[in-house]
């Protein structure tokens, strides 16, 4: 028989209030780390009876491993220094699952000493599953936008991320980096003959051809814009960068696209600009792309279908 004394009037009331809330309140005595009070409500959240929550290793026990480590030495760290705070963690449920919960802990002091925990545990299951949603759309938002939506490669902005990052490791492991502007011949005119159905589908298929002939996996395509495209070639030599620009090159002849208003060939050609550098200095990729792209003109200057490179210096 329970010898705990009657509650006085404004005790039971305050009993009463605690436990109709959702919230589950609680208290840990500091001194023996033992709960003095845990509300019912836990039990239909977590399955777990009042009278199993004895000691603060209940507590940490029942936390998922992962976020038992974190969790405990936080909250210890912040109790010890009088400090109150709030945790996030998975609780398991007796039949096996896990619950977040979050922990909103007040420390009682008297006379400067830490006497007690008290708090409440909230069940914000709901919560973390439709923050967990939104982080997913926006990852896919940040991934579509990242991308082109007709040929379904890397857009002009992720070109961007994608070259500062290997520029960037080009310096630090002293590698060369390689660059390849690409270009389809007669373009509008192609658009003009056939329309924009079959221009969009041109594009696609130029974009396919290009992800073939940059296999590593390191190695990036991109559309740069309108009918140009671009390859970012890591730890590529000049002369293996001119290998990759011949292989796209052919490529396109062989797949034997018609184009029959073109002025260099009965089919799809294309002409590109290729480079290769050691780079040292951060602010010098502007210039490499520039130089790049000049490149790539004196091609078409030369009658188009055709690849220039660089010259050292």
């Amino acid at each position: 028989m329970s010898t705990q004394a009657p509650l006085e009037p404004d005790a039971a009331v305050y009993k009463t209030l605690l436990e109709s809330t959702k919230a589950i309140p609680w208290r840990i005595d500091w001194k023996t780390m033992q709960f003095s009070y845990i509300g019912p409500q836990i039990e239909a959240l977590l399955g777990w009876t009042p009278a199993s929550w004895v000691t603060v290793d209940d507590w940490a026990n029942r936390m998922h491993p992962d976020d038992r480590e974190t969790v405990v030495n936080f909250c210890v760290a912040q109790s010890q220094a009088g400090v109150d705070h709030e945790a996030d963690y998975r609780a398991l449920t007796q039949d096996g699952r896990y619950v977040w919960i979050r922990d909103v802990v007040h420390v009682v002091r008297k006379e400067g000493e830490v006497e007690a925990l008290v708090g409440f545990m909230f069940d914000i299951s709901e919560r973390k599953k439709n923050e967990e949603e939104l982080l997913r759309l926006q990852q896919s938002f940040e991934a579509l936008s990242l991308r082109d939506g007709l040929t379904d490669i890397p857009n002009r902005r992720m070109f961007d991320q994608v070259l500062a990052r290997e520029w960037a490791s080009a310096i630090r492991n002293s590698q060369p980096l390689a660059l390849i502007l690409l270009d389809i011949d007669f373009f509008k005119q192609y658009n003009d003959h056939y329309g924009h159905v079959a221009g969009d589908d041109c594009l696609r298929r130029v974009a396919r051809l290009l992800e073939e002939a940059a296999s590593r996996p390191r190695d990036f395509v991109a559309r740069y814009g309108g009918e140009e495209f671009v390859l970012v070639l890591p730890e590529t030599d000049a002369e293996a960068a001119l290998t990759v620009a011949e292989r796209c090159r052919h490529l396109v002849l062989e797949a034997a696209i018609p184009h029959a208003t073109s002025t260099v060939a009965p089919h799809l050609t294309v002409s590109m600009g290729v480079g290769s550098v050691l780079p040292t200095d951060p602010g010098a990729m502007g210039d490499f792309v520039n130089a790049v792209d000049k490149a790539l003109y004196k091609a078409k200057q030369q009658g188009r279908n055709a690849v220039v490179a660089l010259t050292a210096g």
